[in-house]
């Protein structure tokens, strides 16, 4: 009995090890979810620090937990280098994360996001944040069904995911 082994094409092998191995700055898209402890935040937030002082952009949306933590250290390092891409208008967005966000110089508003639910809104910003990044960070649990199938989008896309797992 043969059994077909299903291996990525060599092509695709160089692609990822290109993309590892990139020296240079990179377009860095980091999501996760809303309910993370403060300790998972903190540690976030040390991350996108060391991230974006390292020279690359961060791109993030605007949800509190773990997209919050991203956007403190990202503006602690170098605000210019991060990007924050809204599902819906600033007006939407929770009263604790609006203070926050405005302050963020590059701020993206999706008001045609309004007349959707969030999690429609959530799946469409976030398929619009992976197709201006590189590589994707995410950190959700095994029933972030948003979340999940955005890191599958991206990996259809030829992106480098890191998917950590908070459960």
């Amino acid at each position: 009995m043969s059994q077909s082994i299903n291996l990525p094409r060599v092509d695709e092998f160089l692609e990822e090890l290109a993309a590892i191995q990139q020296t240079g700055s990179k377009r860095i898209a980091l999501l996760g979810s809303r309910h993370i402890p403060l300790t998972h935040q903190n540690l976030i937030e040390m991350m996108s620090y060391a991230l974006v002082l390292g020279g690359n952009h961060l791109i993030t949306s605007g949800a509190t937990g773990t997209n919050s933590a991203a956007i403190r250290g990202a503006m602690r390092a170098d605000p210019n280098l991060l990007t924050v891409i809204l599902p819906q208008s600033l007006e939407r967005q929770p009263r604790e994360s609006r203070s926050q966000l405005e302050q963020v110089i590059h701020l993206v508003e999706n008001p045609s996001g309004d007349t959707l639910s969030l999690a429609e809104a959530s799946s469409s910003c976030n398929q619009e944040i992976i197709s201006r990044c590189q590589q994707l960070i995410c950190f959700a649990f095994h029933d972030s069904d948003t979340l999940l199938r955005t890191c599958e989008e991206a990996e259809n896309q030829r992106k480098v995911v890191t998917l950590f797992y908070l459960d």
